[in-house]
């Protein structure tokens, strides 16, 4: 029994966070419905986070943590702004255009698009000959298969009630035409690969600066910082940071739960 228990616990640890993603997207989703800018949003999240984990990582690492030089403070920028704050630009801008559903879908490709780019960029090495390659590459193509047959094929309505169609055109138009279904994919997909760019990214950072929590911190920092600046790009509007609306409030601090637990175990396996 307890052999058992090791070994479903990943699935269901992985089963779990995936739950928890799709929630917060669908959360997040109703928000950005309600007009909030979704960098407002991304900006919040990284800043809750950098404050919440600051005391964790200055007493529980304070032994352990190296020296912080300036090239490893050069990296971590680099690598908020692909993880941080490019993927949280495209992959919200790419909600808002399309659907939790379809969101969550290009999450699960991200290990494909980072398995490509391990490959691309000769980090990874992949013997076809072998079974492990076969199901590597097969898991690939069905990832990002199943991802374009999404995004070419959105499949008919789930209820035939009026009221709900109606209901649904008039608060998200712009997400049902399909040029701009079509463009939320492309957001989306640029999102998953600038992920999936920042898994290859901050493996090399760990291996010089191997603090999960330092530099989840660190990281943070950076992307609130840059998440600010590109908020300015859809609106300067200083209302538009000032959240009245309970569910607004309650999405942003559950959205930074799960993300920074996900990022969290990404950081663990990063350096495991």
């Amino acid at each position: 029994m307890g052999y058992c228990d090791g070994k479903w616990t990943p699935v269901i640890i992985m089963v779990m966070i995936n739950s928890a993603l799709g929630l917060a997207n669908a959360l997040v989703k109703k928000v950005l419905d309600g007009g909030v800018n979704h960098m407002v949003i991304a900006t919040y999240r990284l800043a809750i986070s950098t404050l919440f984990l600051a005391p964790i990582a200055f007493f529980w690492e304070r032994k352990t943590r190296p020296t912080l030089t300036l090239n490893i403070l050069v990296q971590l920028f680099f690598s908020a702004l692909v993880g941080a704050s490019l993927t949280q630009y495209f992959f919200l801008l790419g909600l808002s255009y399309t659907s939790a559903t379809l969101a969550c879908a290009f999450i699960s490709m991200t290990p494909a698009i980072t398995f490509v780019m391990a490959l691309i960029f000769r980090v990874e090495k992949l013997n076809m000959k072998s079974k492990a390659g076969m199901g590597m590459v097969m898991g690939a193509l069905i990832c990002i298969g199943g991802a374009l047959l999404l995004t070419m094929y959105k499949g008919v309505p789930l209820t035939k009630l009026r009221k709900l169609e109606t209901h649904q055109l008039i608060n998200n138009n712009h997400a049902m035409k399909p040029e701009n279904w079509i463009i939320g994919c492309v957001l989306l997909f640029a999102g998953s690969s600038c992920f999936g760019s920042w898994m290859l990214i901050q493996a090399k950072v760990n291996e010089k600066y191997p603090c999960q929590y330092s530099s989840t911190v660190v990281l943070s920092f950076f992307g609130t910082i840059q998440c600010a600046l590109l908020s300015l790009i859809k609106s300067r509007d200083i209302t538009a940071w000032i959240l009245t609306d309970k569910l607004d409030i309650v999405t942003i601090v559950y959205a930074v739960s799960v993300f920074s637990i996900t990022e969290k175990v990404g950081s663990i396996c990063l350096i495991l």
